[in-house]
């Protein structure tokens, strides 16, 4: 019978759901890497075995990435850690906020994005990384400025197919990408909103709070912005706004379902002052044509909860019918697996959750 794991990080350890493929019962293990906070976790499932990564910030120890090869059962850290900056930075890391494999044809690649913003690459599979020059050495770097959760790339997206192309997104400074392997990058943002700079909207400097694409048509990506939720069909060149039928424009989460390319979800909150569900009603919305049209998912989502669900607290599985994950502020998970048609929620008290990830084995 198909295993069904779950990951969710939070500001005080990491909390591993384990279910069937029904995904309906679920057992949990204790609270792991307890009072560290856990921004980044990952599923790599391109080996024999899977193997699970964790960014974990210890107030005592520093951040470090954790793997584990047994499903999360024992972990191993890489001695002197496994990510760091070179001393000719004269920096230091302070958390690691995205960890991502590469695509199946590099099966020992895995990228992280971190606090201060920079990329890092690993070719052992996670054990060790190294910082991509090109993009810490951009002349725009020394004018990125911490958004609100502080100044990191927090968004790794490879092509599907072409290992020289990737796109990065961090809070602040927008979207970027490369097409020749990380040798130099440009800023994607036209068209992406930044209402807290005054006059035209500028070429980098927004705070764009999540990207997605899906690999069947690389190309189209979404974004959800500080403000505003936008759609690009050129590879991120230009984007257009596609909010209209929200009940709010503002929000952290943008999910692509993993079959449908055109199918996206988000969680929207009133604004950057009001950062709860409108009225207090929290709801998951649905498109299933590219953002041109929006309806609720539900039901069994709770009717008040004044909450918030972080940009990577939001994620599917590959399950033929994909299931959702949401973890909440107010320490809460949701669980859809039914595509959104229909919610439950499977645990609650937790900490603040900042990440999830789930897969079907």
């Amino acid at each position: 019978m198909a295993e069904t794991i779950m990951l969710s990080g939070t500001r005080k350890g990491l909390f591993i759901g384990r279910s069937d493929e029904s995904r309906q019962e679920w057992t949990w293990d204790e609270p792991q890497f307890a009072m560290q906070e856990i921004y980044s976790v990952a599923i790599d499932d391109r080996g024999v075995r899977p193997r699970l990564f964790a960014g974990a910030t210890s107030p005592h120890w520093g951040p470090q990435v954790f793997r584990s090869d047994d499903l999360g059962h024992n972990w191993t850290e890489t001695k002197g850690g496994a990510i760091r900056f070179p001393e000719d930075t004269g920096t230091t890391l302070e958390r690691v906020w995205q960890l991502r494999p590469a695509p199946g044809d590099q099966p020992d690649v895995v990228y992280a994005g971190t606090e201060p913003s920079a990329l890092f690459r690993s070719t052992d599979r996670g054990e060790n990384f190294e910082l991509v020059r090109g993009l810490w050495d951009h002349p725009h770097r020394p004018t990125w400025y911490p958004g609100g959760g502080g100044q990191a790339i927090h968004t790794i997206v490879p092509h599907p197919t072409d290992a020289d192309t990737m796109t990065v997104a961090m809070s602040t400074g927008g979207v970027y990408r490369t097409t020749d392997a990380g040798e130099s990058w440009d800023p994607f943002n036209r068209g992406i909103g930044a209402e807290f700079i005054p006059g035209e909207t500028p070429e980098y400097g927004q705070c764009v709070h999540k990207i997605a694409m899906h690999p069947a048509n690389p190309d189209r990506f979404f974004a959800q912005n500080h403000g505003g939720v936008f759609r690009s069909d050129d590879a991120g060149q230009s984007w257009n706004s596609i909010a209209e039928g929200l009940p709010g424009d503002f929000g952290f989460p943008i999910v692509v379902h993993p079959h449908k390319p055109d199918t996206i979800y988000v969680f929207p909150l009133v604004a950057d002052i009001e950062r709860f569900p409108p009225r207090g009603k929290p709801g998951v919305w649905r498109s299933d044509d590219a953002g041109e049209t929006w309806r609720e998912t539900g039901p069994g989502l709770p009717p008040e909860a004044y909450t918030a669900v972080l940009r990577d607290a939001f994620s599917t599985d590959q399950a033929e019918s994909a299931g959702l994950y949401v973890g909440t502020r107010h320490g809460a998970i949701w669980v859809s697996n039914d595509e959104g048609g229909t919610w439950a929620e499977v645990r609650n008290n937790l900490p603040d959750v900042l990440c999830i990830r789930a897969t079907v084995l």
